[in-house]
């Protein structure tokens, strides 16, 4: 499994994970969205929190995930940040992300009251 949860949203958003300048914007809404996924069922028992780089998509989810299992939620992390932080213009674009993001909660809820860990 990778590294630092904000260096890897960074690098979706089409960022250098070296550019700080939005880190602060990032954190908070990337916890935000932890908040969301714990409402769902989807992590640790406690709502996980990032404070920077340092904090690692295995520290959110068990060792014995592997990246294979961790698609859907950095999916679902994406979509919601990029509308949260970098809305598109285009409100077809947003739309369609919307949608997508509906139908991943959708499953990742599903999943987790199926009893299955993500």
């Amino acid at each position: 499994m990778d590294d630092s949860i904000l260096n890897d949203l960074k690098k979706m958003l089409g960022m250098s994970p070296e550019f700080k300048e939005f880190d602060q914007d990032l954190i908070i809404h990337v916890n935000s969205v932890f908040m969301t996924l714990h409402q769902l069922g989807v992590g640790p028992k406690n709502v996980f929190r990032i404070s920077g780089s340092t904090e690692t998509w295995s520290s959110f989810l068990s060792d014995s995930r592997t990246e294979d299992d961790l698609s859907a939620v950095k999916d679902y992390i994406y979509l919601k940040l990029r509308i949260l932080f970098d809305p598109p213009s285009s409100s077809y674009v947003l739309s369609a992300l919307e949608s997508q993001m509906k139908e991943l909660e959708w499953r990742l809820n599903v999943q987790a009251e199926r009893g299955e860990e993500i």
